[in-house]
C-alpha cells in the first residue's frame, strides 16, 4: 500500500471511510475496557475521525499518527483548534488541548513513543492494511504499546473474494493470530450491518459485519 494512494485519496476527497459521526460500537464498548480517566489513548491511521474529539471530551489525551498532512489539517479546523505544530524523528506534530496528531508513519513509531500510551483505539488502521502489512502491523507495531494497555479493535469482515479492499475483511483468527504473543482478545459483539452500509451493497458483498474487540496487552516479563 503505497502511501501515495492515501495522498491522493485525501486530495481528490475520495475518503469513504471517513465517518460523519462516532464509532458506534466506540460510544457502546469503550467503558467495558475499563480504560483510567486522563490515559493516553494511540489512535493509528487516524484520518480525522470525530472519534479522536469524543475520546478527548470523556477526558482522554489522545495520540493519533496519519500519514496525510491535510486530514490533519482539517481536523483541526473542522474543531476550531489552533494546533501547535514541532518536529522529531517521527515526524510533524500537532497538538492542540488533550489531542496531538503526528503526520508520519505508524510504522516508524517505536516504543518510546509509545510508552505512555495506556489505550488503544483501532477503526481504521488494521483493516485500512493488505494482507502482507496486517501481520508486522500486529506483531510488530502493537507490541511496542506498554504492559496493561487496554484497547477496543473494529474490524471488517465479508467475503474477500467479492471486494478489492481497502477496506480489506479481517476475520476473527487472523485477529487472534496476529496479538496472541502479547495480546488477551475478547470479541465484545459481532454485528451485521449490511443493511446499513448501501455502498459495499452495491458491489455485490453478500454479508457484512462489523466485529469489536477488547484487547489487554500482557506484561512480557510474565510470559
Amino acid at each position: 500500500m503505497d502511501p501515495n494512494f492515501w495522498h491522493q485519496r485525501w486530495q481528490e476527497g475520495r475518503i469513504g471511510f471517513h465517518q460523519e459521526r462516532i464509532t458506534p460500537l466506540l460510544e457502546g464498548h469503550w467503558d467495558a475496557i475499563g480504560a483510567s480517566p486522563g490515559s493516553r489513548v494511540f489512535v493509528p491511521l487516524a484520518g480525522k475521525s470525530l472519534d479522536m474529539a469524543w475520546l478527548a471530551a470523556r477526558g482522554h489525551r489522545v495520540l493519533g499518527v496519519e500519514l496525510s498532512r491535510l486530514a490533519i489539517e482539517q481536523f483541526f479546523d473542522e474543531h476550531a483548534l489552533t494546533p501547535e505544530i514541532h518536529e522529531t524523528r517521527y515526524g510533524t506534530h500537532y497538538s492542540a488541548g488533550d489531542i496531538e496528531l503526528i503526520c508520519g508513519d505508524a510504522f516508524d513509531l517505536d516504543a518510546a513513543a509509545l510508552a505512555d500510551c495506556r489505550a488503544v483505539f483501532d477503526r481504521a488502521a488494521l483493516i485500512a492494511l493488505p494482507p502482507e502489512l496486517r501481520t508486522p502491523y500486529l506483531r510488530e507495531l502493537y507490541a511496542r504499546l506498554p504492559a496493561g494497555c487496554r484497547g477496543v479493535l473494529v474490524t471488517l469482515e465479508y467475503p474477500q473474494h467479492q471486494k478489492q479492499g481497502p477496506p480489506f475483511s479481517v476475520d476473527e483468527a487472523e485477529v487472534r493470530a496476529g496479538l496472541a504473543a502479547s495480546w488477551t482478545v475478547e470479541v465484545l459483539e459481532r454485528r451485521d450491518i449490511l443493511d446499513r452500509e448501501p455502498g459495499f451493497a452495491a458491489e455485490g458483498i453478500t454479508a457484512l459485519s462489523t466485529v469489536a474487540y477488547a484487547l489487554q496487552r500482557r506484561d512480557p516479563a510474565a510470559a
